[in-house]
């Protein structure tokens, strides 16, 4: 009798799905761009859980899966690349029995969504899982937004790059030190060695306190990394904090691995309170504070509360400042968003420089010409940091081909909305998903040379003078003359595009050009070669490694240690001139 019932419903649910799908295949015909039909829709929460494990599946069933195969998979785009656009053209739709969402690849009719954003709205109710400790820019309306922002820019300024730059020269000097000093030959894990600096970058520049470097085989602790070792016991558990209230995971005869998690959520919010609270008593004595993160936040909480001071009733919620919940959930968000994007982009880099020495030599080439003092504790961030244009361009091509976020999703609200897409103009139904497509555009052959290739001297322009040949020039003269290249409007998309673009995008790229500069003016990296193995075939197999990648909720590889790294210190005159 239960299994009829079971049974039944999964008939009924199956039949339903077919007619949504068709119901909603009719609406988006009006459009006439090429539709694909998806019979599961990707935001379903059972598919989103059932997925993976159903594809480990499936994948040994001898059949041909078609677009099923293709665009039900969590990342498909990363797959993809550019090859579905090149086959429908700059826009095309899936259609699911839940809705439809429109995939555009037009760099005009990408920057005209990302500039509408009261038409083409960010989806924030997607986002409320980021709300561990409170509503933060990522879950922001649109009409909210802006204050978030405002507030968010203040903390990113040049004081705080400063120390971002220190720090982490700092943590890269002490990650050296464990590479090239460890007894045993190789790097243990890069993916977690980087997830560490990046770790210790975020948590120092948040509460002003430097953290020792641990290489992923050391062992022990450090009683004063408290702080530290809670914020890393949040982000390494974010997804499933996301899932499950923090407070839940402290109650009773639950596995003692939750509780753990939940003693961390539980002791960051701790730190996160005292944190606040020292602040606003520096506030409150007329002192300037620390200068960390948290100093910023504390001045917009300050303008927050004197603002609702002087509202009454009738006028509403304050227009200012951050509520104290909105501090913590913006401090959650930073700490995400930054260690995750970084530590991953990090990780990528690592292998594809080490799979390309000649890059790593032509990155070294400008880092000791412009570097001239050998001890980095004495590197100076306002007179070196935009000399290094190699090293930038390392993390833009990095980015261009692996960004951290494949997609970012767009809905229409309740009119229809017009959208110029080459020569035609589209309606779009309301409440309909649209999805700039981000890597496409970022590895399509119409704004790309050569796409599919890691290339990171794509990057630099040189701009010769007047009578005088680019490759003859010096090597001091060429690099005064090299600039950082700036590609057509809305065909990269690193930190997003348009009003609503990542505040923290400074931060990252001074974090990044000082660990790789730190790295590549006296050490090289190198793959482990296996048994019989030649060196183009460990190369591949780096190069492969940095292909077999997944999407939790960003893009990281599936097993970055399947390639072992080694560092070594270099000669001054073993290097190359160029890539």
């Amino acid at each position: 009798m239960i299994a009829q019932l079971l049974l039944s419903l999964g008939v009924a649910y199956l039949i339903w799905s077919f007619v949504a799908m068709e119901v909603n295949y009719r609406r988006a015909s009006s459009m006439d761009i090429p539709l694909i039909r998806l019979p599961v829709d990707p935001l379903n929460i059972v598919w989103i859980l059932l997925e993976p494990p159903l594809w480990r599946l499936l994948e040994r069933l001898p059949f041909e899966w078609g677009t099923f195969g293709r665009y039900s998979r969590r990342g498909w785009q990363f797959l993809d690349k550019a090859r579905t656009h090149l086959k429908y053209g700059p826009a095309w739709a899936l259609v699911t029995p839940r809705g439809i969402y429109i995939y555009v690849a037009d760099p005009d009719a990408i920057h005209d969504i990302f500039t509408r954003r009261g038409d083409f709205l960010r989806p924030s109710k997607f986002y409320k899982l980021l709300e561990v400790y409170g509503p933060s820019i990522s879950t922001a309306s649109w009409t909210d937004w802006p204050r978030h922002r405002k507030v968010l820019a203040a903390p990113f300024n040049e004081s705080i790059m400063r120390f971002v730059w220190n720090e982490s020269l700092k943590q890269t000097r002490e990650m050296l030190q464990s590479w090239t000093d460890s007894a045993k030959p190789g790097i243990p894990s890069v993916a977690k060695d980087t997830r560490t600096l990046s770790l210790n970058v975020l948590a120092a520049t948040g509460f002003k306190r430097s953290y020792k470097f641990r290489s992923s085989n050391e062992s022990g602790t450090d009683v004063k990394v408290t702080y530290r070792d809670a914020l890393q016991t949040v982000l390494d558990n974010a997804i499933f904090l996301m899932l499950v209230p923090p407070r839940l995971l402290l109650l009773p005869l639950l596995p003692r691995s939750w509780t753990r998690v939940g003693k961390a959520a539980a002791e960051f919010k701790q730190y996160m309170i005292h944190m606040l609270d020292e602040e606003m008593s520096l506030l409150n004595r007329g002192e300037t504070g620390t200068g960390s993160l948290m100093t910023s936040f504390v001045r917009a909480l300050d303008t927050h509360q004197k603002e609702e001071a002087t509202l009454d009733s009738s006028r509403g919620q304050s227009s200012k400042g951050l509520t104290v919940d909105e501090i913590f959930g913006n401090i959650f968000v930073i700490n995400f968003a930054g260690h995750d994007t970084t530590a991953n982009t990090l990780a990528f880099s690592m292998l594809l420089l080490a799979a390309n020495p000649e890059v790593q030599d032509w990155v070294a080439e400008e880092v000791r010409e412009v570097i001239k003092n050998a001890d980095s504790e004495k590197w100076n961030y306002s007179e070196l940091f935009s000399d290094l244009k190699r090293c930038r361009a390392v993390l833009l091509e990095t980015l261009r081909l692996y960004p951290p976020i494949l997609v970012l999703p767009k809905w229409t609200n309740e009119h229809p909305q017009t959208l110029q897409i080459g020569k035609n103009t589209v309606v779009i139904p309301p409440h309909t998903g649209v999805m700039p497509s981000l890597r496409t555009v970022q590895m399509h052959p119409k704004y790309w040379q050569d796409p599919l290739r890691w290339k990171p001297s794509r990057w630099i322009s040189l701009s010769t003078a007047p009578g005088s040949s680019g490759s003859g020039l010096e090597l001091a003269t060429q690099l005064r003359q090299e600039a950082i290249f700036t590609p057509a409007q809305s065909t990269y998309f690193p930190w997003s595009d348009g009003p609503q673009n990542c505040p923290g995008a400074k931060f990252a790229q001074v974090e990044f050009v000082a660990v790789l500069s730190c790295l590549l003016r006296d050490h090289r990296i190198g793959i482990i070669q296996e048994p019989n193995e030649s060196l183009e075939k460990a190369r591949k197999r780096a190069l492969a490694t940095t292909e077999d990648c997944e999407v939790e909720l960003l893009l990281r590889m599936r097993n970055a240690d399947k390639v072992r790294l080694t560092c070594k210190r270099v000669r001054a005159e073993n290097t190359l001139n160029g890539p």
